[in-house]
């Protein structure tokens, strides 16, 4: 479950609901695509702007429409009570694991965030993936805390940010933490862009955003990495650079992938809760130009 391909897709909605068969079709494409798990409630997913409600509808939506495709579902939240029970309304509803970033409005200390585990994975039946995403929770994982936090029970895999420019860089990255976490703790990279590096550096995962919107691009990246065709892998990525950039351009990819995703008709307009908005003018011709170009799947 925590190799391979895991695909995170969008939550289309809107101000007054979600919108249900945007979503059961994005999932649905997925599952059709045979993704190697999906990932509901991600920061693409948009969790911290649902009630618990809000999120458990989502996530039995994703359960009951991924098909044999294994979902793992985000529960991160400011409160660890509000986070224990996301998780057992995860369990309850079938996820077959669950992903945990350290959310806050203060700053945390690693003391706090190894707390907010510790608690969290005695409660839990299913597998959990640490969530490390500095961009949205602002915190910084050490490798230190890694070890401590993988040594906790049901802690299965950890969703690492990103790998260093470099081959020789990456691989030894991926190979220190190795040493630290052991053979039990999988690795998986995100931050799309990079996807090929750490794939080929020895990640296990690619925890992707523009897989949940574009399995079948995604899946021939990740088959390309697992096959041993490095420099393929690397091809087919580098190919997407237009769209890493507009990642970038525009404060990652969840603006780019709701755009996109209103743009081929797969959700309605506005698919974003605001105060986020899709991307509008001229840099969305823009981004309409770079998907007919690329014919991305």
């Amino acid at each position: 479950m925590f190799t391979g391909l895991s695909a995170f897709p969008l939550t289309p909605m809107n101000e007054a609901a979600i919108d249900d068969a945007a979503f059961i079709r994005l999932v649905e494409r997925l599952a059709a695509a045979g993704v190697d798990s999906i990932g509901g409630l991600g920061s693409t997913g948009n969790y911290a702007y649902l009630t618990p409600a809000e999120r458990r509808h989502v996530g039995r939506l994703a359960v009951e429409h991924a098909g044999d495709i294994p979902v793992i579902i985000g529960i991160s939240a400011l409160r660890t009570r509000d986070v224990l029970a996301l998780a057992e309304d995860a369990q309850s509803i079938g996820a077959s694991a669950v992903l945990l970033a350290p959310m806050s409005y203060q700053p945390l200390s690693e003391a706090e965030v190894f707390g907010l585990y510790q608690a969290v994975t005695t409660h839990l039946s299913v597998p959990l993936c640490v969530y490390d995403n500095p961009r949205t929770t602002h915190f910084q994982f050490s490798d230190a805390l890694y070890e401590r936090i993988a040594a906790l029970p049901n802690v299965a895999s950890i969703k690492i940010p990103g790998v260093p420019e470099g081959t020789v860089a990456a691989r030894e990255r991926i190979e220190r933490l190795r040493a630290r976490l052991g053979p039990r703790i999988t690795l998986g990279v995100s931050g799309d862009p990079m996807a090929a590096r750490g794939l080929n550096a020895g990640c296990d995962a690619w925890y992707s955003v523009i897989g949940g919107l574009f399995p079948e691009t995604a899946l021939r990246i990740t088959r390309a990495a697992q096959a041993g065709e490095a420099d393929r892998a690397i091809a087919m990525c580098e190919h997407l650079q237009p769209l890493w950039t507009q990642f970038e351009r525009h404060g990652g990819g969840l603006r780019v992938v709701a755009t996109a995703a209103e743009l081929l008709g797969l959700a309605g307009s506005p698919c974003l809760p605001r105060p986020l908005m899709a991307l509008e003018g001229d840099e969305r011709n823009t981004l309409a130009e770079l998907l007919d170009q690329l014919r991305l799947a």
